[in-house]
C-alpha cells in the first residue's frame, strides 16, 4: 500500500533558514515559486540571461538571478527546466554549486532515473512532482486547497531527505490534499507509460483511426469530428469527477452496452502486446536514449518530421473550422 501524507505530517520548519532556488519559470516553475513564498520559504529563481520569464517573474515580486548564481544561492535546487534541457543546464551551471548538505530537487524523475544528471554523494536527491499542471497547482493553492503530488528520495545522505521533500510538498500546497510516496523509478517509467500508451500517444491515435474509418466510409468529416474527437471531453470530464461508474451512469445505456462489447474489439490482445513493448523499451532505457538523441540533435532525425506530418492532417483543419462555430472557446490559446 502506497504511504500517504497530510498537513500534519509535514514539517514546514524544515525550510526556515534555506534558500530555494527554483531553475525555470513556466508552468511548473511559477507555481512552485509563488506558493512556496507565500508558505513562507525564502525562493530565487534561475533564469538565462534574457529569459522572457524574467519580467513575469519580477512583477511577481521574486527574486531573479542567473541560473549560477540561483544554484549557489540555493541549499536546494529544484530543477524545472524541460527534461531534454536539465542534464545541460546542469553540467553547465548548476553542478559546481552542489555542495555537501545541499538537496537537489525535480518533478519528474526522468533525468536522474536514466542517469543523465549524476549528484555528488554528499547531496541530497528529492522528487516533488505535482499531479497536474502548473496553472491548476496554483490555483488550488490560492483557494485554499492543492493538488495531490508525489514525493521520492533517491539520495539520503543527510539522513533528512524525506522530511525535507513533504515540507517542500506541503509548501507549494499538496499536504492539503496529500501526498503519495514513490520511487523515481516507478514515477518516471509510469509517467512516460501513461502519456505514451494511453494519454497522448493512445488517445490521440485512438481518435484519428475513428474519424479516419467514418471519412472512409463515407461520413462527413464533421460528424465523425463531433462522435470521435469533440465529445471526448465529456467522457473524460465525467471519469475525471467520478470515475468510469459515474460515466457509465451518466451515458445511455445504448452507449454502455456499446462499451462492454465494443471497447475489446479495439483493444485487443495485439494493442496490450504493444503496450507491453512500449513499456519494455521505458524500462530497458531504448525510448530514453533516442528520445535524448534526437533532442541533441535538434529533432532533426524524426520529432520534427512526426510534428509537421501530425499538424497536416486534415482532421486539424475540420476541428480548427467546428471550434469557430463555439464561442465560448478561444482556439487562439
Amino acid at each position: 500500500m502506497i504511504n500517504k501524507y497530510y498537513d500534519q505530517d509535514c514539517d514546514l520548519h524544515m525550510l526556515d533558514g534555506k534558500t530555494i532556488a527554483i531553475i525555470g519559470f513556466g508552468s511548473q516553475g511559477h507555481a512552485h515559486a509563488m506558493n512556496l513564498t507565500e508558505s513562507g520559504a525564502h525562493v530565487v529563481v534561475g533564469l538565462r540571461p534574457g529569459s522572457q520569464h524574467e519580467k513575469k517573474a519580477k512583477d511577481f515580486g521574486l527574486e531573479v538571478m542567473d541560473i549560477d548564481a540561483a544554484a549557489e544561492a540555493g541549499d536546494i535546487v529544484m530543477m524545472l527546466a524541460p527534461d531534454e534541457l536539465q542534464s545541460k543546464i546542469y553540467r553547465e551551471h548548476v553542478a559546481m554549486h552542489m555542495h555537501e548538505g545541499n538537496a537537489l530537487a525535480f518533478a519528474h524523475g526522468f533525468n536522474i532515473h536514466f542517469q543523465q544528471i549524476i549528484a555528488p554523494e554528499g547531496v541530497d536527491v528529492i522528487m516533488i512532482a505535482p499531479k497536474g499542471p502548473g496553472h491548476i497547482v496554483r490555483e488550488q493553492y490560492t483557494q485554499g486547497s492543492g493538488v495531490p503530488c508525489l514525493i521520492a528520495v533517491e539520495q539520503n545522505p543527510s539522513g533528512k531527505a524525506k522530511e525535507l521533500a513533504l515540507a517542500y510538498a506541503a509548501g507549494i500546497g499538496a499536504g492539503r490534499s496529500g501526498i503519495l510516496e514513490t520511487t523515481f523509478r516507478e514515477e518516471t517509467e509510469t509517467d512516460l507509460f501513461g502519456e505514451q500508451a494511453v494519454l497522448c500517444g493512445g488517445v490521440c491515435e485512438l481518435m484519428k483511426a475513428g474519424w479516419e474509418t467514418l471519412v472512409d466510409a463515407g461520413y462527413a468529416p464533421e460528424m465523425a469530428y463531433f462522435e470521435c474527437i469533440h465529445e471526448m471531453k465529456m467522457i473524460i470530464d465525467l471519469i475525471y469527477a467520478k470515475g468510469f461508474g459515474m460515466m457509465r451512469y451518466s451515458i445511455s445505456n445504448t452507449a454502455e452496452y456499446g462499451d462492454y462489447v465494443s471497447g475489446p474489439k479495439v483493444i485487443t490482445k495485439e494493442s496490450r502486446e504493444g503496450m507491453k513493448q512500449i513499456l519494455a523499451d521505458i524500462q530497458s532505457g531504448k525510448f530514453a536514449s533516442t528520445f535524448i538523441q534526437e533532442m541533441n540533435a535538434g529533432g532533426k532525425a524524426n520529432f520534427l518530421t512526426m510534428r509537421k506530418v501530425q499538424a497536416e492532417h486534415p482532421v486539424n483543419a475540420v476541428g480548427a473550422d467546428l471550434r469557430k462555430m463555439m464561442s465560448w472557446l478561444d482556439d487562439g490559446k
